[in-house]
C-alpha cells in the first residue's frame, strides 16, 4: 500500500471563449498529490494556475479529464454533491482574504460551521480553538477592517480548516501581505501541515514561498511539470 493520494487529475483540459477566439487555459494538465504534502504550483500570470485551482476545488469544471478527491471521481456529480464534497473536502484561501467584512474574526471562522449544520456551543467552540490555532485568539471578536492583512489571513486560513478538510487550496496567500507577514503565514501554513497532516495546494508566483514546499510544479501551456530545483 501507498501512500494515499487525496487529490488525482488526469489529462485535465479546459478553454474560455473570449467573444470569437477559443484562449485555451489548461490543455492535458495531470497531477497526483498525497496525504500531507505541501505542493506549490507556480507559473506566469495568465498561465492557468487559477483556473487549475478552480477546477480542483470543484468551483469551476474541466471541458474534459478526470478529477479524484480522496478517490472518489467527482466529474459528472450534480451541484448538491459538488457542494457537499466543497464543504467537507476543501478548505479555500484567498489572496484577498474574502472575510465577510460585517462579521467578526470569531462569526468568519465559524461560517463553514453553519453551512456543515454544527450546533452553536460546539461551533463557537470550535472556532476559538481554531483563532488559537493561528495565533490571533484576541482578534476573536474584531472585524476585518480593525485588523492587519497578515491577521486577515490568519482568519482566512482559520476558517478554511473550520471543517477539518483535507486539502487547503491556496491562491496567492502572501500576495496581498508584506515581507515580514508572508514569511509568517507560510510558516504558519507549514506548522498546520507538519503538526495537522492537512494537505496543502499552494499557488503562488512568489518563489520564496514556492521554495518552502515539499514539491514544485510549473504550470507551462497549460501543462504541469515537475520543478528539481528553483
Amino acid at each position: 500500500m501507498g501512500e494515499k493520494i487525496v487529490l488525482k487529475a488526469v489529462e485535465l483540459y479546459k478553454s474560455y471563449r473570449l467573444g470569437k477566439v477559443t484562449v485555451p487555459a489548461l490543455r492535458g494538465a495531470s497531477l497526483e498529490i498525497t496525504a500531507g504534502e505541501f505542493v506549490a504550483i507556480i507559473g506566469p500570470s495568465g498561465s492557468g494556475k487559477t483556473t487549475l485551482l478552480n477546477i480542483l476545488g470543484l468551483l469551476d469544471t474541466p471541458d474534459s479529464g478526470e478529477l479524484y478527491i480522496d478517490g472518489r471521481s467527482v466529474i459528472g456529480l450534480d451541484d448538491d454533491e459538488l457542494s457537499e464534497m466543497r464543504l467537507w473536502k476543501i478548505g479555500f484561501v484567498f489572496q484577498h482574504y474574502n472575510l465577510i467584512p460585517i462579521l467578526t474574526a470569531l462569526e468568519n471562522v465559524e461560517v463553514p460551521m453553519i453551512l456543515a449544520g454544527v450546533p452553536p456551543k460546539k461551533r463557537i467552540e470550535r472556532a476559538k480553538r481554531l483563532l488559537e490555532l493561528v495565533g490571533i485568539p484576541h482578534m476573536a471578536e474584531h472585524k476585518p477592517t480593525e485588523m492587519s492583512g497578515g491577521q486577515q489571513q490568519r482568519v482566512a486560513i482559520a476558517r478554511a480548516l473550520a471543517n477539518e478538510p483535507s486539502i487547503i487550496l491556496a491562491d496567492e496567500p502572501t500576495g496581498n501581505l508584506d515581507t515580514k507577514s508572508s514569511e509568517e503565514i507560510v510558516s504558519l501554513m507549514k506548522t498546520l501541515n507538519r503538526e495537522k497532516g492537512t494537505t496543502f495546494v499552494v499557488v503562488t508566483h512568489d518563489l520564496d514561498v514556492a521554495r518552502k514546499a515539499d514539491r514544485i510544479l510549473r504550470i507551462r501551456d497549460g501543462k504541469l511539470y515537475e520543478v528539481e530545483n528553483l
